[in-house]
Parts: structure tokens; sequence; C-alpha cells
């Protein structure tokens, strides 16, 4: 059978790059990657021959922020996926509304919660008059969406039939037959409500969380929604992420009436149904939207965000309390330092603070250092810097400042040097940060001191009286240990373990 474009290496080369971006780490990525050759050879045969067929998935439940199911395709198939996104994406892009975020490149939660305060600005005139919001969002949306319909719709604009075949091949592929199982089994599944699992769909209904097409098919699915309520409607502020949407208005009965309209609409052409848990409340009551509580003139963030946080730090406090986080011994403030969990620790917090940086968030910062005051010894905290754009028109050397809300950021005091190339620029990067301190770097089965212009090696059995010795000295100590991986040809060190002398 003679090769298709679609399917040609290029093409299977650029989807399988995508794929493994940020997660060529993990298990099925580097089995992949071990015969890759041959492996994307294989893939490029079977498709061009017609004979590619999905393998089980891997499913689990996650428990936040609320228990669900996931079912994970096969990394061989993942590459498939990006494969025919990457086809599909720019033909329907150009159907899709502006106003839905969802999976879209230049969309995403940011930018929708940006629009929405754009949206109450306009409709309440600045606050000036009141107006009305309607939320609304699907009932077990990838549970119940009818692929029959879905195939139907994509069909419509899909005159190749070897990319309809594809599509069909995924579509329509069970995840829940010989799928296996982690850390769960068949029952804690079927224990779930029959609208959030896939063991109890209908035939032809439902799709697999946790794909790249069914956010993508999600989008193609409810595009038939978006065009009701923006051309017959005629709803001016509108807008969906995935299957929660909101519409604004100054009459409260408009919305009521609209409402009405989409439930008939999603079961009449979708069969779909609302959720019971609808919201119909003035704007000045607030939007909560995406984890933020969307008002007009300001953004507050979702308590139960701010919850998640707090839970987080408050395991990782306990784990440092346990490893004696800040103790006194002997006249020596004593520091330990867990570089696994502090880099977690590093990376949660400028997730979150990524997300406050969006909101009115000054003071919530502040609470979060003084109830974890500990941060301070591990962290310092800075200020992005704000945006710069050019403005248009003739003056183009002239730039302006965007002003946005104050977006803070962590950095280690004390991180690994990833860029040094040689053990002694290792050697003069940790003593640049640990000014004062005697600097104990592990050099494979040897300990090297170095103190100002001082070195001196010996071997790891006499670590133990070495360490008694320094502690009776009543030097400032720093232990910079071998981690175990290697960098660009030199062993990665992580500063462990410090003392302060009183």
């Amino acid at each position: 059978m003679t090769n298709h474009p679609l399917f040609n290496l290029e093409n299977i080369y650029r989807a399988y790059k995508q794929c493994r971006r940020r997660k060529r780490n993990t298990y099925n990525a580097m089995i992949f990657e071990q015969n890759l050759e041959e492996n994307l050879l294989d893939l490029h045969e079977d498709l061009n021959n017609r004979s590619y067929k999905p393998k089980p998935s891997l499913a689990f439940l996650v428990e936040k922020p609320k228990r669900r199911e996931i079912f994970a395709a096969d990394f061989r198939d993942r590459v498939v996926h990006h494969l025919l996104v990457n086809y599909m994406e720019p033909q329907w892009e150009r159907r899709f509304i502006h106003d839905s975020y969802a999976c879209r490149q230049g969309k995403g939660t940011h930018k929708a919660v940006e629009r929405l305060r754009t949206f109450t600005r306009k409709v309440t005139n600045n606050r000036t008059r009141q107006a009305w919001y309607l939320q609304l969002d699907v009932r077990g949306f990838f549970i119940t969406l009818n692929r029959q319909i879905l195939f139907e719709r994509l069909a419509k604009h899909e005159t190749d039939s070897i990319v309809l075949w594809l599509i069909q091949i995924i579509l329509f592929n069970e995840p829940t037959q010989n799928c296996r199982f982690r850390e769960a089994r068949r029952c804690d599944f079927e224990r779930l409500p029959a609208h959030k699992t896939l063991f109890k769909t209908a035939p032809d209904c439902g799709l697999p969380i946790g794909n790249l097409t069914s956010q993508f098919l999600a989008n193609v699915y409810l595009d038939a929604l978006d065009q009701f309520v923006k051309h017959q409607l005629k709803a001016r502020y509108y807008l969906r992420y995935c299957d929660d949407f909101i519409l604004l208005s100054e009459d409260k009965q408009q919305l009521e009436t609209w409402e009405v309209q989409i439930s008939t609409f999603l079961h009449d052409n979708l069969h779909l149904q609302l959720n019971e848990r609808r919201k119909l409340h003035p704007i000045s009551d607030g939007i909560d939207f995406l984890g933020y509580i969307v008002r007009p003139d300001y953004l507050l963030v979702r308590r139960r965000v701010i919850g998640n946080l707090w839970e987080k730090l408050h395991h990782a406090e306990q784990v440092l309390y346990h490893n004696g986080l800040k103790t006194y011994e002997d006249g020596h403030l004593v520091y330990p330092y867990p570089w696994q969990l502090l880099t977690q620790i590093h990376q949660w917090i400028n997730a979150y603070l990524n997300h406050f940086g969006k909101a009115s968030t000054y003071q919530l910062i502040q609470s979060l250092r003084q109830r974890f005051y500990w941060l301070d010894e591990y962290f310092y905290w800075c200020q992005k810097i704000p945006l710069r754009k050019r403005r248009t028109g003739k003056s183009l050397l002239k730039r302006k400042v965007i002003t946005k809300p104050r977006i803070f950021k962590v950095i280690f005091n004390y991180p690994i040097p990833r860029y040094a190339r040689r053990l002694t620029q290792q050697i003069n990067w940790f003593k640049a940060r640990l000014r004062g301190h005697l600097v104990m770097i592990q050099v494979g089965n040897f300990w090297e001191m170095s103190f100002s212009s001082c070195h001196y090696r010996f071997h790891t059995r006499y670590l133990a009286e070495m360490k008694i010795v320094l502690w009776e000295s009543g030097l400032s100590v720093a232990w910079i240990m071998e981690t175990g991986r290697q960098l660009s040809g030199i062993m990665e060190r992580a500063l462990i373990y410090r003392w302060n002398a009183l």
C-alpha cells in the first residue's frame, strides 16, 4: 500500500519529540527510546498498512481535586495521538470561536480569567450598573459524550478516507478492555458513580480522561454548543473552558431563558445533560472560576487552592522537623538540606506563585512566609521584572511597562550548580555562596576540606572522626555530597547539611 503523506517518518518523529516533552524520564518513554529507530519504523509501517491497533491503557485513580479515573494510553499510542492532532488542529482552529480556552495554543486558564474580567467590566459598565452571570457545566461530560455523533461531525469536514480510518480506530477504541490497573483494582472503579466511570457507560459513549485526543475532540464536540450560543442565542458575553461555561447579561430573565434553550439543545443534538448545580448570581458576588474568585476590579485566589498549598507545605514541614529542622546542639545551629525534598518544594511554590501572581495576593504571600518561616532559610523571594512591550505607531523606540499584580518567585539560597563543568568550578561556586563556612566536598571515596586558601583531603573511613573534630572546633561547616547523578561528565553535588556556630 502506498505511503500516506501524514504517516511519513518526518511527521512521526516530530510527534514523538512532542510526546516525550517533559516525560523523557518516565518508564514508558525510556523503554520506547531504547529501540527508537526500530519502534518508529514499525509504527510507520503499521500506519501505512492500516494494521495499527492501540495497546491496552493504564488505569488509575486520582483523588484531587475530586476522585476520578484516568486512562493513560501507551507511549506508542500517544505518539499517534500527537500525529493526528497536529494534522487536525489547524483545520478546526479556524472553526472554533475565540472564547473557547481549553487545550488550545495561546489560550489556557489565565487567558480565560482575564477575558472573563473584561466581560464583567463591560457588562457592568465599569461597576456602574448591576449585571448577572449564569455558570453551567455538563453532567459527566467525558463519560456521556456520544462517539457516534462526534464521528459524524468529524466526517462532515474530513474527506480523506485514511485519516477517517485513523480517527475511527482511536475514537472507538475501548480503553476498559484489557486495561492494566495501577494502585487500584477494578472494584475501586466500579464504586464510582455511573456518570464518572467508563466501566458503567452506555455503548459508544465516553472518552478516556488523560489522552490528548480526548481534550481536542471534546472541543470539537462542544463547538456545536458554541456556535448555537453565539449565532442563534446571540449571547455577547459567553466563555467556555472545557465543559464549564459562563454567560453574562444585564437581564436576569434573559439568562434563565438561555438556560432552558441550552439544556434543550444539548439534550436534542448532543445527548448531554446540564449539571443540576448551576449558579445564577449577581456579578458583584464574585465568580468562582478556574481557581479564582473573579470580580470586575480585582481577583482573589480560591480557598481550596490555598488549602492545597498549605497542606503540601505542612507535610513537608513534618518531614523536615523529623530530620532535625533548625535544631540547637552544643552551641551550633543545625540545618539539614534534603535536596530532593527541597527541589520538590521549590517546584510547588513557584507553580502556586505563578497562579497567585494573577490575583491580589500580596498579603497572602506574606502570611505564607510567616506561617512557614523556615522557607526563608532555604529560599529567597524575588519579584519578577514587569513585562515590556513596544508601542504601536510611529514611536517604535519608546516602550511602556505593562502594570500587573506583583508576581513573586523563589530561588534556592544554595541550589545545585548544574552548569559547572569542572570540580574546581563547583568548589568555587559553593565557597562563594557559603562564605565563612568550612566547605566539605565529597569526591568519590574521599572528602576535600576547603576553607579560604587551605585544602585537605581524607578518606571516607575517617569521616566519623573528622565530624567529631569539626563539631568540637566551633566552626561553621557545610557538607556538599554527591547526588549519584552525572551532569555533562561531572558528578552532580548538592548541599545536604550545614551548621552555624553561635
